[in-house]
């Protein structure tokens, strides 16, 4: 590929940190270098990171155990090794880009505070439940007793609501990310988690991502309104105000259907300003994380054979089961689709991105490398239930049945950008130039148009003809003439995880009033062909063995790329494209835990898994 390298000079926005007038105390790249020469790609180069993070700061994870700072969450990101409050090390094979933390709003700073002796708060009877919170039963304990008080009624909840904490708390987020921010090298976002829900644990979880220092006095949360349209008029007034953030849904997987509906909070049915409401402030949703992926179901998406990946059944803090309709993102675009055609807008034309939602202040993106997400409560590994407990609970169960057995090592957000700095970075997401991992460094680039073909496919300038002939994931392929849409694709695999088997296009369209869906197999590993019968790629052979962990050797690709041009589209069809990439299977990290502990993976669980990578869609229209 043809890199073009132009040089600008960012300036530096002096004294809005904290918006609302606030001055920072911060030092650090963000407030040292007045003026710093970036390199700049308009072809853009990938840059991986995690847009969801949790600290000491959030009520949960201090309950969890976590003492680690934002600080440590960034330092984390960079490289370095920060601690488990079990006491093991943390650390990834390979660094980050960016990283947002992004502590609950709710209680913001709370639990610390009641944690000490001499807080302003120390006469509150939660106190002894905090300060207890130091094993797992205690965590138990203490999570329950702050849920009483959430879950009441006004006057409860204001109990725990001290706006000074909250504030402090903010400042403390707001300092780490201006301190930690080095335009080229490492890119931070000040962000929080407006983390609302329905009235039966209906998940309706954001994480609020704002673009660079300006940003309001303090973060709107649950307290304020339960009503996600409340966060959206709060961003627009806020982006009025000079103040730009995007949320990102997350865990739709486990909203009960109320993350992508068809009536608004009122029980009204969506308009086309709702529609744009949600649009504009919510452009990419987060389709795979810890606790579960929310891509499709298998009841959503029968004839899907990979649908059934990292499922997590259940509602978020919940034993109750989560119904599929209404919670996955490929129903939901392609229930867009049908509303665009029926009524002349779609609410849910959004991209991908992924994150990890850990509670440790360090995401655990690798299978032979987990900690899990909740610190003292799924540790030491019998406590996510995938080795046998130490001794068979009351009700004889071998093994720990919570929701971490369905929890993963993932997920990892990638975006296409011109430059490793906050604008340039938001942009991209804002623009849907972003794609999603299960957890490796997979890389996919995606790119559709009426004049792709496969000289692209060994052209030296391929991604610049790709930009001047068509359209990047995220973006609206208009076509003028009855040709039917081609695609570039291209994927490169993780060195440090397996080669790639497959790439796929996943197609979304509307016939007769009704939404349709196919996976069809694009290119294949190893030399093989695709079947044009059933649109399949022949099994290569990769195999795994689970005594150790070892797979067949020489199977699958370091790179797949190709041109493919839709042989059943119709003109008049609305339709979106989106790739999946499939590695080879591999170990997942229940087995590495079992092959630790000496004993068998457990029978009910996943022994393997083929982790995977998600462009944003290119929708296509005439």
């Amino acid at each position: 590929m043809k890199i073009i390298v132009v040089w600008i000079l960012l300036v530096f926005l002096a004294g809005c940190s904290g918006g609302g007038g606030q001055d920072s105390e911060a030092t650090g790249p963000s407030d040292s270098i007045s003026q710093k020469s970036v390199e700049v790609n308009p072809l853009k180069d990938v840059y991986f990171g995690d847009t969801h993070i949790h600290t000491v700061l959030s009520f949960d994870a201090f309950l969890f155990g976590t003492r680690r700072t934002p600080d440590d969450a960034y330092n984390f990101a960079k490289g370095e090794m920060i601690e488990h409050v079990r006491g093991m090390p943390m650390q990834m094979k390979k660094p980050l880009d960016f990283l947002a933390v992004s502590d609950h709003a709710f209680y913001l700073g709370m639990m610390r505070e009641l944690a000490d002796p001499e807080g302003t708060h120390k006469d509150n009877p939660l106190v002894p439940l905090v300060q207890g919170a130091t094993t797992a039963e205690g965590s138990s304990s203490a999570f329950a007793g702050v849920l009483t008080y959430l879950r009441g009624d006004a006057e409860q909840r204001a109990v725990l609501d001290d706006r000074n904490i909250l504030r402090g708390a903010w400042d403390e987020i707001i300092e780490a990310a201006e301190r930690h921010n080095d335009p080229g090298n490492f890119t931070t976002f000040i962000g929080y988690e407006y983390t609302s829900s329905g009235p039966a644990a209906e998940n309706l979880h954001r994480n609020v991502i704002f673009r660079n220092s300006s940003v309001p006095i303090e973060p709107y949360s649950r307290l304020d309104s339960l009503n996600p349209e409340d966060l959206w008029s709060w961003m627009d007034q806020n982006r009025a105000d000079g103040m730009d953030s995007l949320a990102i849904p997350h865990n739709m997987n486990g909203s009960n259907g109320w993350m992508f509906p068809k009536d608004n909070w009122a029980g009204e049915p969506i308009d086309a300003q709702w529609a744009e409401q949600r649009m504009r402030n919510e452009p990419i949703v987060e389709n795979s994380q810890v606790k579960g992926t929310s891509d499709t179901h298998p009841l959503l998406s029968p004839n899907d054979e990979w649908a059934d990946f990292e499922i997590m059944p259940f509602r978020i803090a919940s034993t109750e089961k989560s119904q599929p309709q209404g919670s996955y993102v490929r129903e939901a675009l392609i229930n867009g689709l049908v509303m665009e055609e029926e009524q002349g807008f779609n609410p849910y034309q959004f991209g991908v991105i992924a994150a990890s939602d850990t509670h440790n202040a360090a995401g655990s993106f690798e299978e032979d490398n987990y900690w899990s997400k909740t610190g003292l409560l799924d540790t030491p590994p019998y406590r996510r239930g995938s080795i046998p407990l130490p001794e068979p609970s009351e009700d004889g169960s071998l093994y720990s049945n919570g929701a971490s057995r369905y929890w993963g090592a993932s997920g990892l957000a990638g975006v296409w950008a011109e430059s490793n700095t906050r604008d340039a970075i938001f942009e991209s997401m804002r623009n849907k130039e972003t794609f999603s991992t299960s957890g490796p460094h997979i890389k996919v680039r995606f790119f559709g148009g009426a004049e792709l073909d496969e000289s692209l496919l060994d052209a030296d300038n391929s991604i610049e003809q790709a930009y001047e002939k068509g359209v990047p994931m995220g973006a609206d392929l208009q076509l003028e003439s009855e040709e039917a849409p081609s695609f570039y694709i291209w994927a490169s695999r993780d060195p440090d995880t397996y080669p790639l088997q497959r790439l796929q296009i996943v197609k979304g369209w509307v016939d007769s009033g009704e939404g349709r869906e196919a996976v069809i197999d694009v290119a294949c590993s190893d030399g093989l062909s695709v079947n044009p019968d059933t649109n399949r790629c022949p099994d290569n052979g990769a195999q795994v063995d689970l005594s150790d962990c070892s797979v067949t050797p020489n199977k699958g690709d370091n790179e797949l790329s190709t041109v493919w041009t839709d042989p059943d589209y119709e003109a008049a069809q609305r339709a979106f494209y989106y790739v999946r990439v499939l590695e080879n299977p591999s170990c997942r990290w229940s087995t590495y835990d079992a092959i630790r502990a000496g004993v068998s993976p457990r029978p009910d669980m996943h022994a393997t898994i083929q982790d995977r990578a998600w462009s944003s869609p290119i929708w296509v229209r005439r």
